[in-house]
């Protein structure tokens, strides 16, 4: 374990020339870079912080003592999803939880955050470009920005994202070097053909890809050209759960995705390998339905375009039908919000119904359009998941039971 080259300007932070915060959180960094033999800091252009997410009596306690001493954000910082919809606050069944999510989200706008309050970053403007060294926590945000963006980003948990945004240093180390960033292993996806035209086969292809690499590098070969941002994130976001994957190359499309990989090992993904994935991830094959949770990660504004688009017209929900989606993009929205909300979509912004108690403790059986709600939701919310697209979901909902295309 080696110690990190610093700057003056490092050491003066360090030594508690900006205060008393700043040096803590300067300690956390430093020594998170001991452990990862990282040689030295690198400057970061923005942070997105998931501290922000109540999981106890620490994340209050780390967060107020920062505001104590006085620490402050020192370069644009974007926060995460909490534990409470501030927007629509009647949402969440447990005052406890909503209380304490309340408290720690507006700790952390005190630091300087601002309060977006979306595990989709990516889709605010002034989003981090090419090259970019920043400090994202949060999975889905982390392979995003990696992959898409081609912007630098190690995988960072609660307290050091804050940190980081505090000192604008991050550990050069991981992700944020370029020798990390080389691809491990192909994905030969041409032969899934024509199914690749279809959206639910981004989140069951990224489920397989993080189940079988754990935290290496794929490198995708037959992805369409045409691929949307709103496919690669679900790709990278049911990635990212199933294994620990933080970056992947879709050769063709993604900006850092090699030219040759020929002395890379090859694993080929056909419709039945898809087929298996689906029937595993989904939790129970059929039947009737308690709810719908669609938007995870957060629905970008094409997304709830799209939504609007097929429960405009046609019979009333029999079941509750959530969409997550990010305060920001549901300011854009106007008369799309109005058409959701007329259907009976209930609108949640600030959270997501995985992560905090939206949906009732009574409902056991829940559909998705989510690689990702479908790999968390059994475990954190003791209910049974079934995967498919949107307009399955949409067709589900009407009908009260689920329905399947295919």
């Amino acid at each position: 374990m080696q110690s990190p080259h610093l700057t003056a300007e490092e050491e003066a932070m360090l030594g508690g020339r900006d205060g008393d915060g700043v040096a803590l959180a300067m300690r956390v960094i430093v020594g998170q870079a001991r452990i990862s033999d990282a040689p030295r800091l690198v400057e970061i252009t923005s942070a997105h912080v998931d501290s922000c997410l109540y999981h106890g009596q620490v994340s209050l306690d780390f967060a107020h003592r920062l505001v104590e001493l006085g620490a402050k954000v020192r370069v644009p910082t974007t926060l995460n999803v909490g534990s409470m919809d501030l927007i629509h606050p009647t949402l969440v069944r447990d005052p406890e939880l909503a209380t304490a999510g309340r408290e720690l989200m507006a700790a952390y706008v005190e630091l300087g955050c601002t309060p977006t309050f979306t595990c989709a970053p990516y889709q605010l403007p002034n989003r981090p470009g090419f090259g970019e060294h920043i400090a994202w926590a949060e999975s889905n945000a982390i392979v995003f920005a990696n992959s898409v963006l081609g912007a630098r980003t190690d995988r960072y948990g609660d307290f050091l994202d804050v940190c980081a945004a505090i000192t604008g240093r991050a550990p050069y180390s991981g992700l944020q070097t370029t020798g990390a960033r080389r691809g491990t292993v192909v994905f030969d996806c041409r032969p899934l053909g024509d199914f690749m035209r279809s959206e639910i086969a981004y989140p069951l292809l990224g489920h397989h890809i993080g189940a079988v690499v754990g935290a290496e590098i794929p490198v995708l070969v037959g992805i369409p050209e045409e691929v949307t941002e709103d496919e690669l994130k679900a790709l990278g976001a049911a990635a990212a759960s199933a294994g620990g994957v933080a970056l992947f190359h879709v050769v063709g499309v993604t900006p850092e995705a090699p030219r040759e990989f020929a002395d890379l090992p090859v694993r080929r993904v056909d419709v039945d390998v898809l087929r298996r994935v689906r029937r595993d991830l989904s939790t129970f094959a059929g039947g009737e339905l308690d709810a719908v949770s669609v938007g995870t990660p957060h629905a970008s504004y094409a997304e709830c375009v799209r939504l609007a688009e097929l429960v405009a017209d046609g019979p009333p929900m029999k079941v509750p039908f959530y969409l997550s989606t990010g305060r920001a993009t549901r300011e854009r929205l106007a008369g799309v919000l109005t058409t959701l909300e007329a259907a009976g979509v209930i609108v949640v912004v600030d959270t997501c119904t995985y992560v905090t108690a939206i949906l009732s403790p009574d409902w056991k059986h829940v559909m998705t359009n989510s690689g990702k709600w479908a790999h968390y939701a059994p475990g954190n919310l003791n209910v049974s998941a079934v995967l498919g697209s949107l307009p399955e979901c949409v067709a589900s909902a009407r009908a009260g039971r689920v329905i399947l295309d295919s």
